[in-house]
C-alpha cells in the first residue's frame, strides 16, 4: 500500500495481493517509524457511506471506504474512487483511492511485480 500527499489531497494505491486481503478482511495498515516516532495510515471499510472519507488520528491516516465500494471495486476492473471531503471553515480536502498499476515509461526501484498492467502507454 502506497500513500502520497500533496497540499490537502490523499492518494492511496493498492497492488493485486492487498485488493484482494482489504476484499477479504476490509482493513489494511502500513507503518513508517521516523526514530521514536511512528506514522501509520490505513484503509478501512465501514458498513455506511456512499463516499470516502478519512481522518487523522494518533499519528494515523484512516481513509474510510463504504462497503458497497469495497465490493464493487475488489471484484471488478474499476480502477478506483475519489471524493472531495469538507474538513471545516470551507476547506476541502481531496481523496483518491486506486489500484496501482505498473509503471511503463520510466525505469522504476520498487517491485511491481504485483502491480496490476497499466491500461495505457504512460505512467504518472
Amino acid at each position: 500500500m502506497k500513500i502520497r500527499i500533496k497540499g490537502n489531497s490523499v492518494r492511496i494505491r493498492l497492488t493485486r495481493t492487498e485488493v484482494d486481503n482489504f476484499g477479504k478482511d476490509g482493513y489494511l495498515e502500513e507503518h513508517t517509524e521516523f526514530g521514536g516516532t511512528t506514522f501509520s495510515y490505513a484503509l478501512q471499510k465501514v458498513q455506511e457511506g456512499d463516499s470516502l472519507a478519512a481522518h487523522y488520528k494518533d499519528n494515523k491516516i484512516t481513509m474510510t471506504v463504504p462497503d458497497a465500494m469495497v465490493r464493487e471495486w475488489t471484484t471488478t476492473e474499476k480502477v478506483g474512487y475519489d471524493a472531495n471531503m469538507s474538513t471545516g471553515d470551507g476547506k476541502q480536502m481531496f481523496l483518491l483511492l486506486e489500484k496501482d498499476y505498473k509503471c511503463v515509461d520510466a525505469p522504476s526501484h520498487e517491485d511491481q511485480s504485483d502491480n496490476y498492467e497499466h491500461p495505457t502507454l504512460t505512467c504518472n
